[in-house]
């Protein structure tokens, strides 16, 4: 199986809980902390479970029951 990984462009700071709103993966910013408590979220390999945790360029989301992203941030390096 091949492991796709989604690129995700972003321009500026962006939270665990904004990208899962921005990316329709929940519907409201509300939900974020729901969701994190019901779903497996890796964020570099590793369980996250903090809504506000910044993401930094390269960093990559896993959700197993959604796909994988990886974060790139505009004008990074």
């Amino acid at each position: 199986m091949i492991d796709l990984v989604e690129e995700i462009v972003v321009d500026g700071d962006i939270t665990l809980g904004q990208f899962l709103k921005t990316e329709g993966i929940i519907e409201s910013g509300g939900q974020a902390k729901w969701f994190l408590n019901e779903f497996e979220v890796f964020l570099n390999d590793e369980l996250e479970t903090r809504r506000g945790k910044k993401l930094n360029h390269q960093d990559r989301i896993d959700i197993p029951e959604v796909g994988s992203f990886l974060i790139l941030h505009q004008g990074a390096e």
